[in-house]
């Protein structure tokens, strides 16, 4: 059996890096409400994917949208599927504990929650999408709002060992 997921923060400085590369690549948002997400392994890497808070546009969401898993039909918020970056460990900070603004940290609960009791089905999804992208068989509406996870895969190994020489 899998282990349980959780909710990471990821790094500032590690997002800037890959931005270099890759203006598709978000921004992590400073202030009270930096990026969170859940991580998966996937082609050796831990694989960031970013989540978002509950909007109205999420609920109309299809669920054969392939970039895109919705926690709880969207009224949870959704995982952002095409925005997934590759990240070492040390890039990552479990989040649940430091956050303060109790609605928020409800709803951060609750996502994971959702998120644990659907895993397969995100996995699932997950493979499916990184397998197209490889491939060459999503379309370019798609593909036009994804991370290049091949370019981003390289330059996370860079950065490990940039890392490990310092």
């Amino acid at each position: 059996m899998s282990k349980r997921l959780k909710l990471y923060y990821i790094d500032d400085d590690y997002v800037e890096y890959l931005r270099e590369f890759d203006d598709r690549v978000p921004y992590n948002k400073k202030g009270t409400r930096p990026f969170v997400g859940v991580v998966y392994e996937y082609n050796g890497f831990n694989y960031f994917a970013p989540l978002a808070s509950p909007k109205t546009k999420h609920l109309k969401i299809s669920t054969k949208a392939l970039d895109v898993f919705k926690i709880d039909d969207g009224k949870l918020g959704i995982v952002n599927l095409n925005n997934m970056i590759p990240t070492p460990s040390e890039c990552l900070t479990e989040v649940i504990s430091s956050i303060n603004d109790i609605q928020y940290k409800i709803l951060l609960n609750n996502q994971i929650a959702f998120l644990n009791s659907y895993k397969d089905e995100l996995y699932a999804k997950t493979k499916k999408f990184q397998n197209q992208y490889r491939k060459g068989y999503l379309d370019d509406k798609v593909k036009s709002r994804s991370c290049n996870f091949l370019l981003l895969e390289e330059k996370c190994l860079e950065y490990n060992k940039a890392e490990v020489g310092n």
